[in-house]
């Protein structure tokens, strides 16, 4: 992934730490443990820990 896009999807997981549904959305059924992040080159599956407070990427996708 280029410089640029590995930014943009740090930040866009940084702002996943501090307002997981205002920066997310439901991956298939909205069960608010696995949530879909998207970025301008990169789409992230993310499964979501609320009582570890553990964020771990499933799945990444780039399309550049």
């Amino acid at each position: 992934m280029p410089p640029d896009a590995s930014v943009r999807l740090s930040y866009a997981l940084a702002a996943v730490c501090d307002d997981l549904f205002a920066a997310t959305e439901p991956y298939g059924e909205d069960d608010g443990v696995v949530r879909s992040l998207t970025t301008e080159h990169a789409i992230a599956v993310l499964l979501i820990g609320h009582q570890t407070k553990v964020i771990t990427v499933l799945q990444l996708s780039y399309a550049g």
